[in-house]
């Protein structure tokens, strides 16, 4: 699932290292219409649905805490 996800992510925006970077929102590295496009993608690949209550930077501030809100979301 990692990679599947490090997949949609870099599809949407290839010049960031999602791999290494951990404060994609803190630092503004993502913006609102990235994390549309984001959960967009997910809810298709993985047949999910991520909730509004679940748009909160720490779900989004790394790879890592990606691919445990769509864990989250596939229970």
């Amino acid at each position: 699932m990692r990679e599947t996800v490090l997949g949609i992510l870099t599809g949407i925006r290839g010049d960031i290292d999602f791999e290494n970077e951990t404060r994609l929102i803190d630092d503004n590295i993502l913006a609102s219409l990235d994390i549309v496009a984001i959960v967009g993608e997910f809810n298709d690949e993985f047949d999910v649905e991520i909730s509004v209550e679940d748009l909160v930077p720490d779900n989004f501030n790394s790879l890592d805490a990606m691919v445990e809100l769509i864990t989250r979301a596939q229970e």
